[in-house]
């Protein structure tokens, strides 16, 4: 596993596209394939992905919010329970406190009419939490981010 790194990575700048997952692990943006958040409870997290997959995630031109991981159904992507406090969250929570920036990119529609494509947003910073409840009820967390100029 490479160090993370905390800040851009390479070359790569706001605005830049990847066709998938792939090719954002390859970039070194974002390594998980799957997973949302790149990062661990010790140091923070690295990086998120906006996809589209949680219902309380909502992206604006001054301020994201990104939900935290689990008590998702995989097929409906409702929420089905409550989320904890462990894993990609405490990392989340670890970013907060420590102010360090996170890579932020997202899911959009591609501009010739192909399919979605991951784009680059830019160096954000978590400047506020909270943990209640979400659309469908349930506990979770929501990490407010704002854009690092």
């Amino acid at each position: 596993m490479s160090q993370p790194v905390f800040g851009h990575v390479g070359s790569y700048r706001p605005g830049d596209t990847f066709r998938n997952r792939i090719a954002l692990a390859f970039s070194g943006l974002h390594r998980p394939r799957r997973a949302g958040v790149c990062g661990t409870q010790q140091m923070g997290a690295e990086s998120i992905v906006l996809a589209g997959q949680y219902e309380d995630d909502e992206f604006g031109e001054e301020e994201i919010c990104y939900a935290g991981n689990g008590g998702r159904d995989a097929k409906s992507g409702h929420q089905i329970t409550d989320q904890v406090a462990s894993g990609t969250n405490l990392a989340l929570l670890k970013s907060q406190e420590t102010g360090l920036p996170i890579r932020v990119l997202r899911k959009v529609p591609a501009e010739d009419d192909g399919p979605d494509v991951y784009r680059y947003e830019g160096l954000y910073q978590i400047v506020d939490s909270s943990f209640g409840p979400g659309k469908s009820g349930f506990q979770v967390f929501v990490f407010r981010l704002r854009p690092i100029i």
